[in-house]
């Protein structure tokens, strides 16, 4: 589960960490978004998506540093190499959690 402890809300009721070749793919070629967490620095990309989708990236604290809401496909999204944790979720995740930057987040990787 991933919490909006600044919040009090729920992010998503659950997700999957991914690491190594895992993380490249991502969403891509998902029938159904599910969140997704993982480690990338720069930024990400939307080729070959199909849906939009939201984005978060926190800090080694788990403190919300970038928000991208609806992210659309063949895109390029940069942020902060400094921050790494990166959080895809289905659109309209972040709105309905009232989730905002310097929120605190609850996980566990």
């Amino acid at each position: 589960m991933i919490k909006n402890e600044s919040k009090k809300t729920v992010i998503a009721n659950n997700f999957l960490y991914k690491t190594g070749l895992s993380k490249m793919v991502g969403l891509l070629f998902k029938q159904e978004v599910e969140a997704i967490v993982f480690r990338t620095r720069f930024g990400i990309h939307t080729f070959l998506m199909s849906k939009p989708f939201d984005l978060i990236v926190l800090n080694k604290r788990y403190e919300v540093v970038f928000i991208k809401e609806s992210v659309k496909p063949n895109r390029v999204i940069l942020w902060n190499p400094k921050y790494d944790i990166v959080l895809e979720l289905p659109a309209g995740s972040v709105n309905n959690s009232k989730t905002g930057l310097g929120d605190k987040l609850n996980l566990k990787l």
